[in-house]
C-alpha cells in the first residue's frame, strides 16, 4: 500500500472512491436520491479543488489505484473551542476496509496538524455509520450529538474528539 500526498491529477481517482463509498456505507441511512445524485464527474471537480489548496492524503493498492484517501486541516465550524484541528474526511473503499489503511490515512493528518502546533481534534460521524466504532477504538469520545438534514431525513451525527492526538498512535 503507498500513502502518499494527492496531486491534481488524482482527483478522478479521489472522487471514484468518495462517491462508491457514500453509496456503499449510506445506503439506507441516507435518501437515495441524494445518493443518487452524486456523480463522479461532479466530485471529481470538487476534489481537484481541494486537492488544490489543501493536505488531501491517498492510498493506493499496489497497482496504483487509489483505494481511500483522508483530508483534515483547522476545526470549521468554532463549535467546539477546545479542539483545533478537524478529520475532515476519511473514506476507504468497503473491499479494502480492516486492513489498517485508515491508521495510515490518519497519521498525515496527525503529523501536519501537530507541525502546525494542533494537538486536538474532532471527526464528525453519522450515528448509523458501522466505521465510526473506528475512531472509538483509537480513543475517540463522544463530545456532541447533532441532527442534521440530507433531503428530508434526518440522522444524527456525532462529533467525536481527541484532546491530545499525539496519544493517537
Amino acid at each position: 500500500m503507498n500513502i502518499r500526498r494527492a496531486v491534481s491529477n488524482d482527483a478522478k481517482g479521489v472522487s471514484l472512491v468518495q462517491v462508491d463509498c457514500w453509496k456503499t456505507t449510506y445506503k439506507n441511512i441516507v435518501p437515495d436520491a441524494y445518493l443518487n445524485k452524486m456523480t463522479y464527474e461532479s466530485r471529481e471537480q470538487k476534489w481537484r479543488a481541494i486537492i488544490l489548496k489543501s493536505g488531501v492524503i491517498v492510498a493506493e493498492n499496489d497497482e496504483g489505484k487509489i483505494v481511500g484517501f483522508s483530508n483534515g486541516g483547522i476545526e470549521r465550524t468554532g463549535n467546539y473551542p477546545t479542539y483545533m484541528g478537524e478529520l475532515y474526511v476519511i473514506y476507504i473503499l468497503n473491499e479494502y476496509q480492516r486492513n489498517g489503511i485508515g491508521k495510515l490515512l490518519l497519521v498525515p493528518i496527525i503529523k501536519e496538524l501537530t507541525k502546525q502546533d494542533i494537538f486536538s481534534m474532532i471527526v464528525l460521524v453519522l450515528e448509523a455509520n458501522r466505521s465510526r466504532q473506528f475512531y472509538e477504538t483509537l480513543g475517540a469520545k463522544e463530545i456532541d450529538k447533532i441532527i442534521i438534514e440530507i433531503l428530508g431525513k434526518q440522522p444524527n451525527e456525532i462529533v467525536y474528539g481527541w484532546n491530545d492526538i499525539r496519544k493517537i498512535f
